[in-house]
């Protein structure tokens, strides 16, 4: 049986929360993965509040979508993050500004997440664990293993609680192995899980697309973390290094035609996403498949409706017989 297919509504937080369901049924998704913020889900509200649950669940069924999973990547980055403005804005008025007090706020709200999560029925939330060492990445000037060592001990230290309150919801938290998180590539991955002596809790948000411009080969992600992949998000990237342009992304925005390397629409870019899929299929995972739409340079509905699609057209299930077995002359 081919896994549901889903989108991911932080791209679409602009619109109202049945507005996004509206056009993501029509478009043909089995279900969302609902961010936190905008309309979408107030976690706090969802968390203490049987009847605002019960509406989004109204409104999912009326579309006849489904939720397998909460997006939680803005208050994630502001718990472990080292602060500067930009985390601002994702925070509450009375916190921007005040270091602690929304590293605070954030804290209480991935909580509350977690809750959330629970009320409305999903197995895990997705997001980012911020870093306090991203800056650091680039070992100039000189970076020692006791700034690293120290800035995955603090992660330990603020996540540890959290991980605590998902427990007591029987949720897990995948985290989105990112640039600017404190994992961003498969070591980085691997010496978290570690940290955190593998706790069940803390998995993986499989996004190839992160992996990719940075070298690697996704697929054998999923072959390294083959227990730990808790949700997929199916995004594109193209790298385009031309000579002139750097995989840094020579501070030029997303879109950018000069740009070393750019997100794109699914079947657009560079990803080799039926290798993902056997390799997906080969440890087991039938969870969502969510689409994490994200491309500056092609309209936004059009690349969410073509998107699904494409998934529906990678989306094939193991075999359950061997072509080889019993054969006869």
């Amino acid at each position: 049986m081919s896994k549901p297919i889903t989108i991911f509504t932080g791209q679409w937080a602009d619109l109202p929360f049945e507005e996004i369901c509206r056009k993501a049924s029509s478009w043909g998704y089995d279900g969302l993965e609902i961010a936190c913020w905008g309309d979408h889900m107030e976690v706090r509200k969802a968390a203490q509040d049987p009847a605002y649950v019960e509406k989004k669940k109204e409104i999912l069924k009326k579309y006849n979508l489904k939720c397998w999973a909460l997006g939680a990547h803005l208050a994630g980055q502001c718990v472990g993050d080292r602060y500067d403005e930009r985390l601002d804005g994702f925070a509450p008025e009375e916190v921007k500004g005040k270091p602690e007090e929304l590293r605070t706020w954030a804290v209480e709200e991935m909580k509350a997440t977690a809750k959330a999560a629970k009320n409305m029925g999903c197995y895990v939330v997705t997001g980012f664990m911020g870093s306090p060492i991203w800056k650091f990445w680039y070992s100039f000037p000189p970076t020692s293993e006791d700034m690293v060592e120290a800035g995955f001990e603090k992660i330990y230290k603020l996540w540890t609680p959290i991980f605590a309150e998902f427990d007591r919801c029987g949720v897990k938290f995948g985290l989105e192995v990112h640039p600017t998180e404190i994992a961003f590539d498969l070591y980085t991955a691997k010496r978290l899980l570690e940290k955190f002596k593998n706790r069940s809790t803390l998995g993986l948000n499989f996004d190839p697309s992160h992996l990719l411009w940075q070298g690697m080969e996704p697929h054998l992600f999923i072959r390294e973390f083959k227990d730990r992949i808790y949700h997929v998000h199916l995004k594109d990237a193209a790298v385009t290094l031309d000579g002139k342009a750097g995989i840094l992304g020579s501070h030029l925005p997303f879109g950018d035609l000069r740009r070393g390397w750019n997100f794109r629409s699914l079947g657009h870019g560079d990803v080799d996403f039926e290798e993902i899929i056997r390799e997906l299929n080969d440890i087991g995972y039938k969870g969502p498949l969510s689409v994490e739409w994200e491309d500056n340079g092609m309209d936004r509905e059009f690349g969410a409706r073509e998107s699904v699609e494409y998934v529906k057209s990678i989306n094939f299930s193991p075999s359950d017989v061997a072509f080889d077995k019993d054969m006869k002359e």
